[in-house]
């Protein structure tokens, strides 16, 4: 098995310990190769992510590193994260629990699929995304004006800040900090929810994603389009937006922990 090790590169304790489990895998007898970001940190030969041949990423870092990892995949590869950030929903590991499970890893292990999100727009994808994707105005203080447009008719129509169009996977994330619900990652489903709304009555939406899910942007100041704060894409003023379920989902090493047990935790610590 080839294992692809990531590291956050700007936290000096969490570079250690990328180092300390680079030395554990390599002495185990795994084929392991360095993201270069980390490789250079470490003053060792990297690889892209893209093309690299490995079959797992560990991922030391936030939720910020696992998603870069993910977004940097031509192809999905599961990803064990192993939690060097604030919260860190999307890494499953403490570092005090690592590297019991790591040892483990050459035996196989179980993989969890999560849903992502496709957005087209003019017939051409910007990306896909696994937290979320975000509609935003470049003006500070100025409203955007939308419309939901489900299975060819318009659901809703509001005006707000912005517009925050997230993954089951996302639900914990932005999504909950704007007001959104605590959606299980098991649905398949787009989570919308509007940014400081104009109106009281402009709520989130739940919305299955076998229905055709458009987003039109109708406004006079322009927006742009943010992809798990790794990707932003200038709209315009005036534009539309297919919204799908992506034919790629992301790829976890399912370590059998509970997912409510998981949030209850994580959500104690803010």
């Amino acid at each position: 098995m080839k294992v692809m090790l990531v590291s956050r590169i700007d936290n000096p304790d969490a570079v250690k310990f990328s180092r300390e489990i680079f030395q554990i895998l390599t002495n185990d007898g795994m084929d392991v190769v360095l993201e270069r970001d980390t490789a250079s940190v470490l003053g060792l030969d990297g690889l892209n992510m893209s093309g690299s041949g490995a079959d797992i990423a560990i991922v030391v870092g936030g939720d910020g590193t696992i998603l870069r990892t993910i977004h940097q995949m031509r192809d999905p590869i599961p990803v064990l994260g192993i939690n060097w950030g604030e919260v860190g929903f999307l890494a499953d590991l403490e570092p005090e629990d690592a590297f019991a499970f790591i040892k483990t890893l050459s035996s196989g292990f179980p993989i969890e699929e999560r849903m992502r999100i496709t957005l087209i727009k003019d017939g051409v994808s910007c990306g896909d995304s696994l937290n979320e994707a975000l509609i935003v105005t470049t003006r500070p203080a100025k409203m955007l004006r939308f419309s939901i447009i489900v299975d060819g008719m318009i659901a809703e129509q509001f005006r707000a800040d912005g517009l925050l169009i997230s993954t089951p996977t996302g639900s914990t994330a932005y999504a909950m900090s704007a007001g959104g619900p605590i959606v299980d990652p098991r649905l398949h489903a787009f989570l919308l929810v509007p940014l400081a709304p104009y109106l009281l009555s402009s709520r989130p939406h739940l919305i299955s994603s076998n229905r055709e899910l458009t987003i039109r942007l109708e406004s006079d100041k322009p927006a742009n389009l943010v992809i798990d704060g790794q990707q932003t894409i200038e709209l315009g003023t005036t534009t539309s937006l297919e919204v799908r379920k992506s034919e790629k989902p992301a790829l976890f090493v399912d370590i059998k922990r509970n997912f409510f047990e998981k949030v209850d935790k994580k959500l104690r610590k803010l």
